[in-house]
């Protein structure tokens, strides 16, 4: 006994510093351990907030579809009765005397009609898909917040007094923009007899011609945007300041955060990357258009037996008066109901879905939010 003693004496030193170093690596343990949990903790909690909104921004997505496709009757129908080719339709079915005054009236309604559906019809597209993703990600952050009814960003009333804001695409602005693709259709086919012919490319070029004219009205009109917007937002959202703001003594919380919420979707729709993902809309769409069309220049099996060379759709032109009601005929694949290959079409571009997803990240992400 008294020998252990003497040796714990002799390397007491030794004993206090391995219990100090002991002790120091438990408690080191029992930290890394701690911390480690509170990692994992976050980790877990990030990954489920993670996928939380991503399935709530999936579940946006569909919505943003559904709505679209159920407002294409209503613009269909504002289409048709602004540019109304059915009643000259019936005039000439009655052999009029002047039907050649009725067929050149019909040859500018019909392209017009065929152009701005294509269009709207775009800019439907990528202006729902601003603002459902920027009340989206409001009502997100609303959702994960806690927060009580008078705390929220997206109330109903503010959601329903924002998305109201669309009308303005299937009232005014389409208006005007009707009136500005009757001009441009009016320069590049007026002209036009009805027997004169035209190829597919004819055509094709034809419709480019209306579409410089249209998107680059601006240059010669005198207006000045900036580099990055294009002209055509103002047929989207009125330039000026939405009419609650007229009401400036009279506005509530909810009609503050509303204006609040057009001003930042009209920020988006002046940026660079709406330009971009609306010009490559177009671009598809008139390129859907002339695909529509081609099918009534491809020739029967007679010509085919015929004349070799019939098989290139190139060779084969139609008199400007047999066109004119194949061009009429395509506001119904523009802007039918379901099924529409048109708009799948549209909604399907991955430009589309990345412009949307960018969307939703900025207005769903408090630190996006911020800046």
């Amino acid at each position: 006994m008294l020998s252990v003693w003497n040796f714990l004496k002799r390397h007491k030193k030794k004993f206090i510093y391995f219990g100090a170093f002991a002790g120091g690596v438990y408690l080191l343990g029992k930290y890394a351990q701690r911390k480690i949990g509170e990692i994992q903790e976050r980790e877990a909690a990030e990954y489920i907030a993670q996928a939380r909104r991503q399935y709530h921004f999936e579940s946006n997505q569909r919505t943003c579809n559904m709505t679209v496709l159920s407002m294409l009757p209503a613009l269909r129908e504002a289409l048709m009765q602004q540019l109304n080719s059915e009643s000259l339709t019936s005039l000439l079915k009655n052999r009029p005397s002047n039907k050649i005054e009725i067929w050149e009236d019909l040859k500018i309604i019909s392209f017009t009609r065929s152009v701005v559906a294509v269009y709207s019809t775009c800019m439907l597209v990528v202006l729902l898909r601003v603002q459902l993703n920027v009340i989206g990600g409001y009502i997100y952050l609303d959702n994960s917040g806690g927060k009580n009814c008078n705390e929220l960003q997206a109330s109903p009333e503010v959601q329903q007094q924002y998305l109201s804001s669309i009308q303005h695409l299937l009232g005014d602005g389409l208006t005007e923009l009707i009136t500005l693709v009757k001009q441009a259709v009016q320069r590049v086919f007026g002209s036009l007899s009805l027997k004169h012919s035209l190829s597919l490319t004819d055509l094709e070029q034809h419709v480019k011609e209306i579409r410089r004219l249209v998107e680059e009205c601006n240059q010669t009109s005198g207006l000045k945007d900036p580099p990055n917007k294009s002209h055509l937002c103002r047929y989207m959202m009125p330039d000026e300041e939405n009419p609650l703001t007229s009401q400036a003594c009279g506005l509530t919380e909810k009609d503050v955060t509303t204006i609040r919420l057009l001003n930042e979707t009209r920020d988006m729709l002046e940026s660079h990357d709406f330009s971009t993902v609306l010009n490559s809309c177009l671009s598809r769409g008139f390129g859907r258009l002339l695909d529509s069309i081609a099918e009534f220049f491809r020739p029967n099996e007679q010509e085919l037996n015929q004349n070799s060379s019939a098989h290139s759709l190139s060779s084969i032109s139609l008199p400007v008066a047999k066109i004119i009601p194949i061009v009429n005929g395509q506001i119904h694949s523009i802007c039918s109901e379901m099924p529409n290959h048109f708009v799948q079409e549209l909604l399907l571009m991955e430009q589309v879905k990345d412009f949307a997803a960018n969307v939703y990240e900025a207005f769903s992400t408090p630190q996006q939010l911020a800046k």
